[in-house]
């Protein structure tokens, strides 16, 4: 009896052995499914297509208050746009790029401005808010309010290495991601884009138009 039992119990040990190991990597491939499906749950929908240019943080990030003045030369903060999806675009009537985009900024404002969206145009222009309210008047920018720091500090607080830098701000003043360079703000995939961010941010569709100079 005492040789039949050793045997089963050396028989009986690999087999406990095995069960323990089916067992663990069982709970171990429960776990990983649950932690992506909290992952992909906490994440939330993936905005459609990112247009070229354009590159999205991993995670949103905090981003500087900057300071600067409207076109009633009033001070102005990113704060006072806190609850909106802003498009933040950092430019001077001085840079040639930043001039030929302008018009389709103001287009884009027409199409998704208003409670949810903003286009926040921030010249770095050093003659003032008068400069930019000429610049708008002679190629008909009519939706995008003038906000100027003629300082300059913006440039470097935003880590803007030239211009225009264009910043995707999320509604409670984090950065989603920014595009260098000029881009074609109005065209279809920009505009698909930037709206499924306000949908997904802001919590549903986008007021239209007649508010885009409210700020």
């Amino acid at each position: 009896m005492t040789k039949m039992n050793t045997d089963t119990a050396r028989t009986s040990a690999p087999s406990a052995m095995r069960r323990r190991s089916l067992l663990l990597l069982g709970v171990m491939g429960f776990a990983g499914f649950a932690g992506a499906l909290f992952l992909r749950a906490s994440v939330g929908p993936e905005p459609e297509g990112v247009p070229k240019g354009f590159v999205l943080n991993d995670t949103p990030k905090p981003i500087p208050d900057v300071l600067f003045t409207d076109g009633d030369g009033q001070p102005r903060t990113l704060a006072d746009f806190r609850g909106k999806v802003v498009l933040l675009n950092v430019w001077a009537t001085w840079c040639l790029p930043c001039r030929k985009e302008m018009p389709t900024l103001d287009r884009l404002q027409a199409a998704l401005g208003g409670d949810r969206f903003q286009v926040v145009a921030l010249s770095v222009d050093r003659l003032g808010a008068e400069t930019v309210k000429t610049f708008y008047s002679e190629i008909g920018v009519r939706r995008l309010a003038a906000h100027v720091d003629a300082s300059g500090r913006a440039l470097s607080a935003l880590a803007a290495v030239g211009l225009p830098t264009t910043i995707l701000i999320d509604t409670d003043g984090r950065e989603l991601g920014r595009l260098m360079g000029p881009a074609e703000w109005d065209a279809p995939d920009m505009v698909a884009f930037l709206k499924s961010i306000v949908e997904q941010k802001a919590g549903g569709v986008p007021t239209s138009g007649n508010k885009g100079n409210s700020q």
